[in-house]
């Protein structure tokens, strides 16, 4: 059985966050199952794909996640609140820098959690979160009971030191990329299964599905696992060199011409 799984942010959203209506419609028209996996949590997921048929578990906050249709986690991998408390309090003390944190709280609730002093990169983020009930101001940043993800933003080199720093102390994973649509960089830091290559494993395995019949579309650093354990890997045009090198194919369209919707109608 033929399987499709796909990015969202700079893939198959255009780069303002919406999608066309073709790239709507020849999705919920697709007759074979197709999913998503992104560095989203599932509400920033429904709210972005309005109009979407979502039929098939989905890859959420960059693998750490896997939920059902109807937001019903299936797997979850976070990180453990003891680890998560160390690291960031080592962190502020030697760089001075705080990071969010996606998880899970008491009431299994998603929470989205940030610090009250901010860096410039946090401020701009923060604008897009206004209104949402998940976000929550910490006067102390404290680990979730479930961390889904910890994200550092900031400049390049300051980020390389940081991951560094934590890596020569924890088994965790960890992804450095350039900010889709801010003027800095992100470091992520997730449950050593919490990527997107090991989901992709996981999701092969509830639905069923060989991974040599699994095809994949990305553009960014942390679809690059993903690439190298699916049967066919697609770049989108706009997608990074690096990215571009360990594609099986580069499509001739970006993720503003649709490229991922028009890829499937070809079929």
């Amino acid at each position: 059985m033929e399987f499709f799984v796909t990015d969202l942010d700079k893939t198959f959203l255009r780069s303002d966050l919406t999608l066309s209506q073709f790239s709507i419609d020849t999705w919920n028209s697709f007759d074979k199952p197709i999913t998503v996996a992104t560095a989203r949590s599932y509400t920033g997921v429904t709210k972005l794909l309005h109009g979407i048929k979502l039929h098939y578990p989905m890859i959420l906050l960059d693998g750490a996640m896997i939920c059902a249709p109807d937001g019903t986690p299936l797997i979850v991998n976070a990180l453990p609140k003891t680890i998560v408390d160390d690291f960031i309090d080592l962190i502020e003390k030697e760089f001075n820098e705080r990071p969010l944190i996606v998880g899970i709280d008491e009431n299994m609730q998603e929470r989205f959690l940030y610090p009250k002093k901010l860096n410039i990169h946090q401020k701009e983020l923060l604008q897009n979160y206004q209104n949402d009930n998940r976000v929550l101001n910490i006067q102390k940043l404290r680990a979730l009971p479930q961390n889904l993800k910890v994200v550092y933003l900031g400049d390049k080199a300051l980020l390389q030191n940081i991951e560094q720093r934590v890596k020569s102390l924890y088994n965790i994973e960890s992804k450095l990329a350039k900010d889709p649509y801010q003027n800095c960089y992100f470091l992520t830091f997730l449950h050593p299964l919490g990527d997107k290559a090991h989901a992709l494993k996981e999701l092969e395995n509830i639905a069923d599905v060989e991974a040599k019949d699994v095809t994949v579309f990305g553009d960014s650093h942390n679809d690059i696992g993903m690439f190298a354990w699916a049967g066919k890997a697609l770049a989108v045009a706009n997608a990074l060199p690096e990215v571009k090198q360990k594609a099986d194919e580069v499509l001739p369209w970006s993720n503003d011409e649709d490229a991922v919707a028009r890829y499937l109608a070809s079929l």
